[in-house]
């Protein structure tokens, strides 16, 4: 697939949205990509998360792991693809962490899973879990990179590249003129009627 194709994708479903918006890093922007409206249809789950497989299908992926809440379809679809166990790390106490019996056998390879990578922040938790269980990361597998590449993750696939704009809160200057800003991330509740 072409990140045209791709993109399409995301404007059918309406994921790709106009706004001001503070995202799961902090950093606020003027685009959000809503993945949830694009994996909610099969097809575009098979395909999106289809193309992630099929790039770590011979590295020999013993396990998936992603990050709730934003990660688990893409990564259960992963896992499902590829036929191997598949896992996620939730938020507890401000951090991430393995809960429910989850756990990695030391020297498992694993892939980890998300479906918007920003800074990176949570697939680098997600990675210092791994490697504190004794597994090897193979690498990261996301939707989109909206980094447009500048994110030093090991070994890192994404089905999209795309710079997007983003500022430090105190730099924004949707801010400075006064925006309401909505906070569609999983990890706060929704703002605005724009985001259903």
């Amino acid at each position: 697939m072409t990140s045209e194709e791709i993109l399409s994708m995301f404007t059918q479903s309406r994921a790709l949205l106009e706004g001001h918006f503070q995202l799961t890093s902090g950093l606020h922007s003027p685009q959000y990509f809503q993945c949830a409206k694009v994996l909610q249809y099969p097809k575009n789950t098979d395909l999106l998360c289809g193309a992630i497989a099929k790039a770590f299908k011979t590295r020999g992926v013993d396990v998936v792991i992603a990050p709730a809440l934003g990660g688990i379809v893409v990564g259960q679809e992963v896992g499902r693809q590829l036929n191997v166990r598949t896992m996620f790390a939730e938020r507890k106490d401000g951090r991430l962490q393995l809960r429910r019996g989850f756990e990695i056998t030391r020297g498992e390879q694993v892939l980890v899973c998300e479906d918007v990578i920003t800074t990176g922040g949570s697939v680098q938790e997600v990675i210092t879990i791994v490697q504190q269980q004794g597994g090897i990361v193979l690498g990261v597998g996301a939707i989109v990179d909206r980094s447009g590449g500048k994110n030093n993750l090991p070994n890192l696939f994404s089905t999209m590249k795309m710079d997007v704009v983003t500022y430090k809160p105190e730099e924004c200057p949707m801010c400075k003129r006064g925006e309401p800003v909505d906070k569609p991330g999983s990890r706060e509740q929704l703002t605005s009627s724009k985001i259903q």
